[in-house]
């Protein structure tokens, strides 16, 4: 059956930002003494929050400015701004919701002002308006469930039909946290990583219809 409320992660759900996150990192703290591949940097930080990325990079030996935090995000944002592309094939997913009449959501671990520039740099906010969930609505950011489950509260649907579509083993953590189900998209993240906590893992946005139990248009 298909779901009440669809809820989907932003960053590598929704808009393909982390190459450009990811190589930033790697580039920024290259420059602080740390440094960190590609793969290292998403077994570390993909998922989290970039807090977390400060302190761990500070246990690992960087050293980062006491307003590292700032930093980064103004050099994010400002290569976000230039470089972030929707995830292939999410617009036709999102008509496929609306001809079905099933809302859904955004709910990221970043900030209200990263998706600010990244859903309005892919075209996406409009259709996700009012319904835009970041961490800093909550007490708690993934794994915690909390996103998931304001989200669902404000659209007065129980938990336990919403389908939460997620990249990182912290967001599907949280999406079986809140009690609802919650798929993996694999196109960027290794499959082990997630198969062990979601219900089903895909690596293709246009399969995801069918997976909810819509015919793909």
């Amino acid at each position: 059956m298909p779901p009440d409320l669809v809820l989907f992660d932003c960053d590598g759900v929704l808009v393909d930002s982390e190459p450009v996150t990811n190589a930033l990192l790697v580039e920024n703290l290259a420059a602080r003494g740390l440094q960190v591949s590609h793969d290292r940097v998403i077994d570390l930080f993909v998922g989290g929050t970039i807090a977390g990325v400060a302190q761990t990079a500070r246990d690992l030996g960087a050293t980062l400015e006491e307003n590292w935090v700032d930093l980064i995000y103004a050099e994010m944002f400002e290569r976000l701004a230039q470089e972030a592309t929707p995830v292939l094939g999410v617009p036709s997913v999102l008509d496929a919701l609306d001809a079905a009449g099933i809302p859904y959501a955004v709910c990221s671990n970043g900030p209200h002002a990263k998706m600010d520039v990244t859903l309005a740099r892919c075209g996406l906010t409009q259709r996700f308006a009012g319904r835009i969930y970041s961490r800093e609505d909550v007490p708690n950011p993934k794994p915690a469930p909390d996103v998931y489950l304001k989200a669902a509260a404000d659209a007065g649907i129980a938990p336990a039909k919403c389908v939460v579509v997620e990249d990182s083993p912290n967001g599907a953590r949280a999406g079986k946290a809140a009690g609802m189900r919650t798929l993996g998209f694999i196109a960027d993240t290794a499959a082990e990583h997630l198969t062990p906590i979601c219900d089903a893992v895909f690596d293709d946005m246009r399969a995801l219809p069918g997976l909810l139990g819509l015919t793909s248009k």
